[in-house]
């Protein structure tokens, strides 16, 4: 089990986090390469494939939860669900072979609640951004 999936109970063909590069209390830094084999590419759109606006933003929700769990400030079983997303907008379109940079601002953590807000980065330029609101439970049976 590679890093990524230790910290995210997501799995392919529905994981969008390849690396955490930066993990601070306030702050973190992850990346995604959208390879041409991801699964909406074939139909969003089959002669112009482009990601998915709602996959930028889970894309950004998961590198947050990914990052709060390697602080520590998740706990292991814990599970994390949008409940809101405001704010949002899409500045550039994501295309395959295109890596995204997403930047994670905590702006509050709780043991049952997430609030983050993050920018999606293709090299220098802003393709998205948005707050998010995460509910917290626990997988535990």
């Amino acid at each position: 089990m590679n890093e990524i999936e230790s910290l995210l109970p997501h799995r392919k063909p529905f994981l969008f986090v390849d690396e955490i590069i930066q993990c601070t209390e306030e702050k973190i830094i992850a990346k995604h390469i959208f390879t041409e084999d991801e699964f909406f590419f074939k139909g969003h759109f089959p002669q112009y494939p482009v990601t998915p606006g709602v996959i930028l933003i889970e894309t950004m929700a998961q590198s947050g939860g990914a990052g709060l769990r390697k602080n520590g400030l998740l706990k292991a079983d814990s599970l994390f669900f949008l409940a809101a997303v405001d704010k949002v907008k899409f500045r550039r379109q994501v295309r395959p072979g295109e890596e995204i940079r997403s930047e994670i601002t905590n702006l509050r953590v709780s043991a049952k609640m997430i609030k983050q807000a993050g920018k999606a980065y293709v090299g220098d330029e802003l393709a998205c951004e948005a707050e998010w609101m995460c509910i917290v439970g626990s997988n535990a049976s």
